[in-house]
Order: C-alpha cells, then sequence, then structure tokens
C-alpha cells in the first residue's frame, strides 16, 4: 500500500502540523501554572482556609 505525494503536499501537511503544535502550545502557556483547580472543594471550606492562611501571618 504505497501512495505518492506531491512535495506541496508534504510540505503543506508540515505545515498543518506545526501550526497545531503552536496553537496548543499557546493555550498550555495562557492558563496559569501556578493556581491549582479547586472546583471540587466547597466555598465555605475554601474560606476558613483562606482565613486560616490570613491569621498565621
Amino acid at each position: 500500500m504505497e501512495d505518492n505525494y506531491s512535495i506541496d503536499e508534504i510540505l503543506s501537511a508540515v505545515n498543518d502540523l506545526q501550526n497545531i503544535s503552536k496553537d496548543r502550545n499557546k493555550k498550555n502557556s495562557k492558563e496559569p501554572s501556578n493556581k491549582s483547580d479547586t472546583s471540587n472543594i466547597p466555598r465555605n471550606t475554601l474560606r476558613l482556609i483562606e482565613e486560616a492562611e490570613k491569621s498565621k501571618n
């Protein structure tokens, strides 16, 4: 099963792959890396944790 592709088709495919990679990198870099996911923690618990951290300082 051999397929013959032209140079233009191959270069176009390589460009598409590079653009996909760049798009993924941009999306990943926009997300803050130091922010933790707190969606599973109840608000009251978060409030208590924040108050405890403030009282430490």
